[in-house]
């Protein structure tokens, strides 16, 4: 594997890169929903709601919590776990900014 050279692009480039790895896999993407629609800290576990492996859910909710995306206990018998609002808001503008940039063309306009 070769050197990814991250310090040829800005900070924010560096963070954009590590949330979309974070949301890069659906079943993370359902966790987060779930989150979002409970609006609340969840103790129980996603077993039911998402039909995957206890296992798997508690490697994916460790992805979410390594990018900030979530906070909490995951770890052991006794979960708990929410959206990390802090780190939700960053996520928005940082994701928003690079989608305001897009000036919409005609068709036809572009490529």
């Amino acid at each position: 594997m070769g050197i990814t050279k991250t310090n040829l692009f800005t900070k924010e480039q560096n963070e954009l890169a590590s949330l979309a790895k974070a949301f890069a896999h659906p079943a993370r993407i359902a966790i987060l929903q779930y989150l979002l629609e409970s609006n609340k800290c969840i103790n129980g576990d996603l077993v039911n709601e998402l039909k995957l492996a206890q296992s798997t859910i508690s490697q994916h909710l460790r992805e979410l919590k390594n990018a900030g995306l979530i906070q909490g206990n995951i770890e052991g018998a006794s979960m708990s776990y929410c959206i990390n609002p802090k780190k939700w808001g960053i996520v928005q503008e940082l994701f928003n900014g690079m989608f305001d940039r897009f000036a919409n063309c005609e068709p036809g306009d572009c490529c």
